[in-house]
């Protein structure tokens, strides 16, 4: 299992244009991908709990990954995480 702490900086949050990037991408890895923040955890790969979790701009993520491209599958989050899902300019 591989976790870590990833922040949320685009500036309208995980709305629905991330939150679309985000289960898009997460679904192309066999492995379990969870978020969790404010004490809920969800699965990465359905676009209703990602909108659910309603993370704002600032919000830090737990982000768990478990199974056999468990490392690809953390890089690849936190790289888009870091590009601010492409809305930063």
């Amino acid at each position: 299992m591989s976790e870590t702490k990833i922040t949320v900086i685009n500036p309208l949050g995980l709305h629905a244009r991330p939150a679309a990037k985000l289960v898009e991408c997460a679904s192309r890895f066999s492995s379990d991908i969870k978020l969790g923040h404010q004490e809920k955890d969800i699965d990465a790969k359905s676009i209703m709990s990602v909108l659910m979790l309603a993370a704002p701009m600032g919000a830090e993520l737990t982000l768990s990954v478990t199974g056999e491209d468990e490392v690809a599958a953390r890089e690849a989050l936190e790289q888009l995480f870091a590009s601010g899902f492409g809305e930063l300019e």
